[in-house]
């Protein structure tokens, strides 16, 4: 598989790279709108997974290590310069994952990790066998998490090609089995939604046993899907925390 699908270039010389992983079923598009909205020497570094989008004909990961590898494979080469992660419900989850495994393999480490709509790996999963009920219950169950539009939902064509992204996503996450590590170095922000019926703030407080750094947790108006509801208020708490790391490289 090519690693150059991965993410796609926008600037030069950044003074930090924020990759962003997305939700499950969704892309790198999520994120079309954030490079405006982050200091200009940040580059937002959506990512690119197979099997949606323009990798539409790729094939889908279904187990956390295959795509962790492939990640570390890929991101390896543009992580020569400071970096963060953004992970936004499954997304959290491929994010904190990878950022082990860069450490267990020696390799640069992000200088920041957000973790978004996610509870931390260590609680348990509320649900295990989603992934494998027949479509009409898989799609109701898509459904109550409040992400993905009625419209979409209804539209045969459109869900023929949605449902196996979505299928594979959801087999990612309950087959993860979390192993105990000593926590990371790096701080981490959490970001929850006042409404989401799926996660709780206890859970989004478990974030920080994970490091051994600086950890902050918001609650932001809206549900599972904040993401789009609270957009400027998340980018806005991601910049501030930023801040201190882009300052430092100026000194």
């Amino acid at each position: 598989m090519s690693t150059a699908n991965w993410i796609i270039r926008t600037h030069s010389s950044p003074r930090l790279r924020l990759f962003c992983f997305p939700y499950a079923g969704g892309g790198a598009s999520i994120y079309r709108t954030w490079p405006g909205k982050l200091p200009p020497t940040v580059e937002v570094c959506p990512i690119y997974l197979p099997g949606r989008e323009n990798r539409i004909r790729e094939k889908l990961f279904t187990h956390i290590s295959p795509l962790v590898q492939a990640l570390e494979d890929a991101l390896q080469p543009h992580l020569d310069r400071p970096f963060a992660f953004f992970g936004y419900s499954l997304g959290a989850l491929v994010a904190f994952e990878l950022t082990r495994h860069l450490r267990r393999n020696q390799l640069p480490s992000p200088e920041y990790l957000f973790m978004a709509a996610h509870r931390a790996p260590q609680h348990p999963q509320h649900d295990s066998a989603v992934h494998q009920l027949p479509d009409p219950e898989f799609i109701r169950a898509v459904h109550r998490l409040g992400g993905t539009p009625e419209a979409v939902l209804q539209h045969e064509e459109l869900m023929q090609v949605l449902l196996p992204i979505l299928r594979a996503d959801f087999t990612i996450y309950e087959t993860y089995i979390y192993d105990e590590e000593p926590p990371l170095a790096c701080p981490i922000s959490a970001f929850g939604g006042e409404q989401d019926q799926t996660v709780s703030v206890q859970e989004l407080e478990g974030w920080h046993a994970q490091t051994l750094g600086a950890f902050s947790l918001r609650i932001l108006p809206g549900n599972h899907f904040f993401l789009h509801s609270s957009q400027d208020l998340l980018i806005q708490s991601i910049s501030q925390d930023l801040t201190p790391i882009l300052q430092s490289r100026l000194e």
